[in-house]
């Protein structure tokens, strides 16, 4: 009992391992002397320990990742960059300052956290015109040099050394990178006889086995083992987000080196860690080998990626925002604008329509939507599956190229708290007024004058200033449409409507309660 209690501590960890241990040791013992005095008993005889079939299944079973790792850990390399510190834009300089004290463990999920660097936070300054150098890991994809890495690896680079498994260092050059989904691609050039890996073509299971190697620490060639432990996460780290979560441990340094199956195919590259202390805990993430395949084969081409542009600002479908529009589940992502001039105004795709489908596959949400259009390419003809006024058409248009400077932004997690309630009606706790009558609020819609903090409202996010622009898919002028548009969707049976509100960020639809 005593034990269990103080088994939390670290000191009575420490006490209570070895003494397990020597519990082992003394049970083995005893076992052995048992048997050595009676070889012939059939009480205590070999086989009444291990029965045959075990034993046989027992020795064909296999001692480790041995085979494994040696056929692969040729292939992957460490991946040493040099950097003028003067570029404040690098991404070895934003991971030094995310690495400052006062930062959440959430804020430390460590996107950049294959470099080491001199002086910091807690040292002497760095002078104006140092080279600094980071260290990550990659691997190998062909035998003529191809190489990936993560693209804060070699982000800003002066110059990339890469170094074997035996040893042997070659100059590197980066041929392409995409900060979207924070891979690399870089070449050495002069040989035809480089070891490599293949990506795998399956999608890893929950609770396969997986095996990393990579450069943690500068100590290259390190290989650690665990298993899937999910799948689909979305950190926040960009509108793509689809890793991997692994639990064999990865630290500082293995950035942009692979995760491995039984195989000895590429299923992931490590590119992230959940880290309060800034070491491993076992959460790891992997970018998907089937988002590196695409990717990579861009950069190879093309130095570059190229994605498929809708052209509409898109949330996921709450259970409020199905309910109001009649759909029968919460999937989807319903449009809040389409960008003016984009492949989706242009095809006729109106805010309030929910895109059901691409291409005849069911969307789950708004970043499915993002990922699946990424995928591609700028011109393709699609077909989009679209719910609207309670029927769903299909449309189809031809995507236009995503620009550079413009983001697909899937607004996820963080807006879904913020539904802005309804208004119009004083159970609502909202005060309102025409737009047209407010300075600066436009001539469409109704301008939230007032936000009662304890009404339904308030709860939901609502704030002044706040414009509502149309209630249960029509457009209203003034409080009377608002209530009459409220009162309709009452009678219907609804238990909520839908609002359309434009506030200072954006224009966006919410699913407001009709109780």
């Amino acid at each position: 009992m005593n034990d269990r209690a103080n088994s939390d501590t670290p000191t009575s960890r420490k006490i209570l391992r070895p003494r397990r241990l020597a519990l082992l040791g003394t049970v083995a013992a005893l076992g052995v002397a048992v048997l050595a005095a009676s070889p012939g008993s059939s009480t205590f005889g070999p086989s009444s320990f291990i029965a045959p079939a075990q034993a046989a299944e027992s020795a064909a079973t296999p001692p480790g990742f041995g085979d494994l790792v040696s056929k692969v850990k040729p292939a992957v390399i460490s991946v040493r960059v040099r950097i003028d510190q003067d570029n404040d834009k690098s991404a070895m300089l934003q991971q030094n300052r995310m690495d400052q004290d006062g930062e959440t463990p959430f804020d430390q999920f460590s996107r950049q956290f294959g470099f080491r660097f001199p002086g910091g936070p807690n040292g002497m300054p760095r002078q104006r015109h140092q080279m600094i150098t980071g260290e990550g890991s990659g691997f190998f994809i062909s035998a003529d040099g191809y190489a990936v890495t993560n693209n804060h690896v070699v982000d800003q680079a002066a110059s990339v050394q890469v170094t074997m498994d035996d040893g042997t260092s070659y100059t590197a050059r980066v041929v392409g990178t995409d900060p979207k989904t924070d891979l690399a691609l870089i070449k050495v050039d002069g040989k035809t006889d480089f070891p490599f890996v293949k990506f795998s073509d399956q999608k890893p299971r929950i609770g396969d086995w997986v095996v990393a190697v990579g450069n943690p620490f500068g100590l290259g060639g390190t290989v650690t083992a665990g298993i899937v432990s999910a799948s689909g996460r979305d950190i926040g780290n960009g509108p793509y987000d689809d890793f991997i979560q692994i639990d064999a441990p990865i630290n500082k340094g293995n950035s942009g080196g692979p995760a491995f199956d039984m195989s000895g195919n590429v299923i992931g590259v490590n590119t992230a860690i959940f880290s309060p202390s800034g070491g491993s805990v076992g959460i790891g993430f992997d970018i998907p080998a089937s988002t590196a395949k695409l990717v990579v084969a861009q950069l190879k081409d093309k130095g570059a990626v190229t994605r498929g542009w809708l052209g509409v600002q898109v949330q996921p479908v709450t259970a409020d925002i199905a309910d109001s529009l009649g759909l029968k589940e919460a999937r989807g992502a319903i449009v809040d604008n389409p960008q003016d001039g984009s492949p989706a105004a242009k095809a006729g795709i109106a805010a309030g329509d929910v895109i059901t489908a691409v291409n005849g596959t069911a969307i789950k949400d708004s970043r499915e939507l993002a990922r699946t259009i990424a995928t591609l390419a700028p011109g393709s003809s699609v077909k989009l599956d679209v719910f609207r006024n309670g029927t769903t058409k299909t449309l189809t248009l031809a995507l236009g190229e995503l620009p550079n400077e413009r983001q697909a932004k899937a607004n996820g997690g963080a807006d879904q708290g913020r539904e802005q309630p309804s208004a119009g009606t004083p159970r609502l706790g909202l005060g309102l007024a025409p737009a047209g009558e407010v300075q600066g609020a436009g001539q469409k819609g109704v301008v939230v004058t007032e936000v009662d903090p304890q009404g339904p409202a308030a709860q939901r996010g609502i704030q002044t200033g706040d414009v509502i622009l149309n209630v249960g898919g029509k457009a209203v002028a003034n409080v009377g449409d608002v209530r009459s548009e409220l009162a309709e969707a009452k009678a219907s049976g609804k238990r909520s409507v839908l609002l359309q509100v434009r506030s200072a960020e954006a224009t966006r639809f919410v699913a407001v309660p009709l109780a």
